[in-house]
């Protein structure tokens, strides 16, 4: 599932016309580097789920077959919060786990790493762990989270922040409500007191595009960690 739905308020005023995951970055739209990267991956069931300008990504995506991907929409009207929104499109994410990423980073994660992560998280039902994270350490952000032993515990001396890329058993999101708010942080937190995330640390290039200001930096390529990547620069 890729989460499109945010109406981007830091990013105004580029967003009153375009949503933030339209955003051009080295050519391309935000969106349209992940669903590259998920296609070149195999993951090719994609769910994305909209509010703001929804009507911008159909458009722009449409059924996903020229990428080589099925795209189906998860239209909210109302923003829903990154929990919420996927507690809505449950009904559409029939597989007991699935790969969860943010429309609004831009990073060269292969992710086929996290193929092994899925398959452990579906085959092992009774499994301990409910979510695989990816962690990032950038400056800009909080350093709430850190890994002991390949498990994720609150910020220690080595910390990050939560990358916006991890997989997640389906019954992580059952409890919400669907068509109702709900943000992430807060489950990922509880998870975390009962240890039962796990993740790893990528230390490549990685941005969170949040302002009109990282959207700049990115295109200079001055805030990506492991420096801009020579082939995406168009």
């Amino acid at each position: 599932m890729i989460l499109a739905a945010g109406r981007g308020e830091r990013m105004r005023p580029l967003t009153d016309i375009v949503p933030k995951p339209l955003q051009t970055v080295y050519g391309k739209p935000l969106i349209l580097w992940q669903v590259e990267r998920l296609a070149a991956a195999g993951f090719t069931d994609l769910i994305v789920n909209h509010a703001w300008l929804g009507q911008q990504l159909e458009a722009a995506l449409g059924d996903g077959s020229r990428w080589g991907v099925q795209v189906r929409w998860s239209r909210e009207g109302t923003a829903l919060g990154t929990a919420g929104g996927v507690a809505t499109a449950l009904t559409q994410l029939t597989a007991p786990a699935f790969l969860l990423v943010s429309a609004d980073i831009y990073t060269t994660y292969d992710y086929a790493q996290l193929r092994a992560p899925l398959a452990a998280l579906i085959n092992e039902p009774q499994g301990r762990t409910e979510a695989y994270l990816v962690l990032v350490k950038d400056a800009c952000y909080p350093k709430d989270f850190s890994l002991q032993g390949g498990r994720v515990a609150l910020a220690a001396q080595d910390a990050g922040t939560y990358g916006n890329i991890g997989v997640f058993r389906r019954h992580f999101f059952e409890a919400l409500v669907p068509g109702h708010p709900a943000e992430l942080g807060p489950l990922l937190h509880a998870a975390v007191a009962r240890g039962t995330l796990a993740g790893e640390w990528f230390d490549g290039c990685w941005a969170n595009v949040g302002t009109v200001a990282d959207l700049e930096q990115l295109k200079s390529g001055t805030d990506l960690n492991g420096g801009p990547p020579t082939g995406d620069r168009t």
